[in-house]
C-alpha cells in the first residue's frame, strides 16, 4: 500500500513525486525504470532513426538523391500538378463521405477508432496500471466502472405495450417493425427468467412452453402454447403468452389475461401448500408468484387502456401492498400514470414521497412527475416576461430547480414533450437517462403535461438552463452522477433504425472530417485554378515561393500559356 502521509501530500500539494507521476514508491527499481521507459519508447525510437540516417548520409548519397529529386520535380509540367491535385482531391473526397457516413451511423470516426485500437499500442501509447489492487487510483476505477455498469443497464418498460394488441397492429398499418430483435431477445430471456424453474419437467405443460418462450418465431410460441393448453387446461403462463401476442384487442387480451389469473391463482394456492416440503418446491413457488404479479399488472394495464381507472389504481395498489419485495418491477411507474390521469395530485405526491428517495434508483417518471407538481402550482399565471421584470417567487424558483434535476438526469424528454422530436412506440426495454426511457415516458405522460395550463410553456422557457449548469456533462453532474457516454450504443440497439436517436451531449463532428473536408475543397480548388487560370497562378507561385522559380519556365509554361490566350479571345493580361 502507499504511504497515506505521501497520499496526503500529492493530493494537498502535489508534493509525493511517485504518485504523482502515476507510479507506486513500494515498487523495485526495475519495475520503476521500466514504467519510465514506457513512456519515452517513441521518443527513443524516433531520436535513434534520425542517428541512424545522419550516419548513414555518405554511403547513401543522401545529397546526391535529394538533388535528383529536385531535378525531377523542376522538369514537371503543371499538368502533372493538375492532375496531382485532383486526384487528391478525389481521394480525399470519398475519404470524407466514408467518414460522414460512419460518423453518423456509429458516432465515431472510423480514422480514430483504427487509430486508438491498433496503431497507438504499436506507438507504445498504451497505458500501462501497475497500481496495487488495494490502491486509490485503483479503487476511483473499480469505482466508476462499476458506476457505469450501473448507468448502463437496460430495464424492463414499466409500461411497456401488448405485442398482438399494439405493436402488431403498427406494423399492419405502416409497415414497419417497431421492436428491434435485441428488444424481443431481451423480453425472451425475462420470461424464460420470470416463468420457467428448475421443476418444470414435472409438469408437461410447464415443459412445452419452457420451449415456447425460447422459440423465435411468433406463430411457433403461438402453436407451442395451444399444445400447451391441451396436456393442461389450467396453464397460466399459456394464457400469458396467448394475451400477449395472438390477442389483436385489448378486450380479447383482458379475456385471456383474467382466464390466466383464474388458473395462476388456483397453481399458487398449491404452490403456498408445498413451499416448505424441499428447495424445488420454493423455487416452483418463486415462479408461481412471478406469473400470478404478471398477471395482475396486465390486468391492470388493461383496465387503464379501457378506461376503467379506478380499477387499475386498486389493482396496483393491492399489488404493492401484497408483494412489496417486488419493487424491481416498478409497479409504481404504473400507479402514478393512473393517479395523474385521474388527477389525484395529492395521491401523486404521496407516492412520489414515498420513492423519490436517494436510496431508490431514479427514473424519468419520478424526476419529472416532481417536477409537473411543482410546475402546476405557478404555470398557469408564468409569463417569461413578467418574470424578468419582478424576478422569480418562491414557488418558481422551486418549479425551475424541479425542471432542472428531471432535464439533468435525462436531457432527452424536453424535445418529445414540446412536440420538436417525433414520438414512436416505445420499446419493451429502456435504459435510465437514455433516449429510450425518454420515449417511454413522453408517449405516456405527455398529455398529463398538456392537461396542466402553462406546463409545457415554463418547462420550454426553463430546461435549456440545465446546461449552463454542466459545464462538462461527461465529466461532472450537478445533482446526479454523470451522465454516462454508453447511452447511445444502447439506445440503438433497442430503437427501430428509422427513428433517428437523440444524443446527449451532442458530438461535435470529428477532426478528420474536417481535415478531409478541408483537403478535398482547397485541392479541387487549385486544381481548377491551376487549369483556368495558369497565368494568375504563376503569379501567385512566383509570390508565395511555393515552387522553384524555373519550374515553370522550364517546363514550357510561358508557351502554354501563349496557346491559351490564343485559343481563347476573352482572356487578356493585366
Amino acid at each position: 500500500m502507499a504511504d497515506p502521509g505521501c497520499l496526503a501530500e500529492a493530493e494537498a500539494a502535489g508534493t509525493c513525486p511517485a504518485l504523482v507521476l502515476g507510479l507506486n514508491p513500494t515498487l523495485g527499481w526495475r519495475e520503476r525504470l521500466r514504467a519510465r521507459l514506457a513512456g519515452t519508447g517513441a521518443s527513443l525510437w524516433f531520436v535513434a532513426g534520425l542517428g541512424l540516417l545522419y550516419a548513414l548520409r555518405i554511403p547513401l548519397r543522401l545529397c546526391e538523391n535529394l538533388a535528383a529529386v529536385t531535378v525531377f520535380l523542376n522538369s514537371l509540367t503543371p499538368k502533372f500538378y493538375v492532375a496531382l491535385t485532383g486526384t487528391s482531391s478525389l481521394i480525399s473526397g470519398l475519404i470524407f463521405i466514408f467518414e460522414w457516413w460512419y460518423f453518423h451511423k456509429h458516432g465515431t470516426s472510423f480514422i480514430e477508432q483504427v487509430s486508438v485500437s491498433h496503431l497507438r499500442p504499436l506507438m507504445g501509447g498504451t497505458e500501462h496500471s501497475i497500481s496495487e489492487p488495494g490502491s486509490p487510483s485503483r479503487n476511483r476505477e473499480n469505482e466508476t466502472s462499476r458506476q457505469n455498469l450501473s448507468e448502463c443497464k437496460v430495464w424492463r418498460n414499466p409500461l411497456n405495450l401488448f405485442r398482438g394488441a399494439e405493436y402488431r397492429r403498427y406494423t399492419w398499418v405502416t409497415g414497419k417493425e417497431p421492436l428491434t430483435y435485441y428488444d424481443m431477445n431481451l423480453s425472451a430471456q425475462d420470461h424464460q427468467t420470470f416463468f420457467t424453474c428448475d421443476t418444470d419437467f414435472l409438469r408437461p405443460s410447464d415443459t412445452v412452453m419452457q420451449k415456447a418462450w425460447r422459440e423465435r418465431n411468433p406463430p411457433a410460441r403461438i402453436k407451442a402454447a395451444y399444445q400447451a393448453l391441451e396436456l393442461n387446461n389450467n396453464c397460466a403462463t399459456a394464457y400469458v403468452l396467448l394475451a400477449e401476442e395472438e390477442a389483436t384487442t385489448i378486450v380479447d387480451a383482458e379475456r385471456l389475461f383474467k382466464q390466466a389469473l383464474k388458473a395462476g391463482e388456483t397453481i399458487y394456492r398449491q404452490s403456498q401448500q408445498c413451499q416448505h416440503q424441499s428447495p424445488q418446491h420454493e423455487a416452483q413457488l418463486r415462479r408461481d408468484t412471478n406469473v400470478l404479479v404478471y398477471i395482475k399488472r396486465r390486468l391492470a394495464m388493461c383496465a387503464r387502456k379501457l378506461g376503467r381507472i379506478r380499477e387499475a389504481v386498486k389493482v396496483m395498489r393491492d399489488l404493492m401492498k401484497e408483494f412489496p419485495p417486488l419493487t424491481v418491477l416498478n409497479i409504481h411507474e404504473n400507479l402514478l400514470e393512473s393517479l395523474l390521469e385521474l388527477q389525484a395530485y395529492a395521491d401523486v405526491q404521496a407516492v412520489l414521497a414515498k420513492y423519490d428517495d436517494i436510496s431508490l434508483p431514479k427514473s424519468a417518471a419520478i424526476c419529472y412527475t416532481a417536477a409537473l407538481l411543482k410546475t402546476r402550482t405557478v404555470s398557469d399565471k408564468f409569463s417569461p416576461e413578467t418574470a424578468s421584470k419582478r424576478g422569480l417567487s418562491t414557488a418558481e424558483i422551486n418549479a425551475v430547480e424541479a425542471i432542472h434535476r428531471a432535464v439533468e438526469f435525462n436531457p432527452h424528454v424536453p424535445k418529445y414533450l414540446l412536440e420538436m422530436k417525433s414520438l414512436i412506440l416505445p420499446p419493451e426495454h429502456i435504459l435510465k437517462r437514455g433516449d429510450s426511457e425518454a420515449i417511454a415516458y413522453a408517449f405516456s405522460h405527455l398529455q398529463h403535461w398538456k392537461r396542466i395550463e402553462g406546463a409545457l410553456n415554463l418547462l420550454q422557457c426553463t430546461w435549456e438552463g440545465t446546461f449552463r449548469m454542466i459545464p462538462h456533462p461527461l465529466e461532472k453532474g450537478h445533482l446526479f452522477y454523470p451522465y454516462p457516454s454508453c447511452t447511445e450504443t444502447a439506445d440503438r440497439e433497442l430503437l427501430p433504425p428509422f427513428h433517428h436517436v437523440s444524443v446527449y451531449p451532442k458530438k461535435e463532428l470529428p477532426l478528420f472530417i474536417h481535415f478531409t473536408a478541408g483537403f478535398c475543397s482547397s485541392t479541387a480548388v487549385i486544381a481548377v485554378l491551376t487549369h483556368q487560370l495558369p497565368e494568375i497562378m504563376g503569379i501567385v507561385k512566383a509570390v508565395l515561393g511555393f515552387w522553384h522559380p524555373q519550374l515553370w519556365a522550364s517546363s514550357g509554361f510561358e508557351e502554354n500559356t501563349q496557346d491559351s490566350k490564343s485559343e481563347d479571345p476573352g482572356l487578356s493580361s493585366d
